[in-house]
C-alpha cells in the first residue's frame, strides 16, 4: 500500500507543476500589446510564405 502513497504525491506534484507552466506562459502572453501581436502574425506569416516559395509548394 506505500507505493501507492508515493504514485499519488508523484502525480500530485506533476498537476502542480504543470499548472504553473500553464499560468506562466498565460501571463507571458497576455502580457503583449495588441501591436505586438500584430506584428508577429505578420512576421510568422512573412515565414511561412517565404518556406512555401524555397520549397515550391503552389496554392
Amino acid at each position: 500500500m506505500r507505493w501507492w502513497k508515493v504514485v499519488g504525491l508523484a502525480g500530485l506534484a506533476g498537476v502542480a507543476a504543470t499548472g504553473a507552466v500553464v499560468a506562466r506562459s498565460e501571463r507571458k502572453r497576455r502580457a503583449y500589446t495588441p501591436d505586438e501581436v500584430r506584428q508577429r502574425l505578420h512576421e510568422r506569416a512573412a515565414e511561412i510564405t517565404t518556406r512555401s516559395d524555397d520549397i515550391g509548394v503552389t496554392e
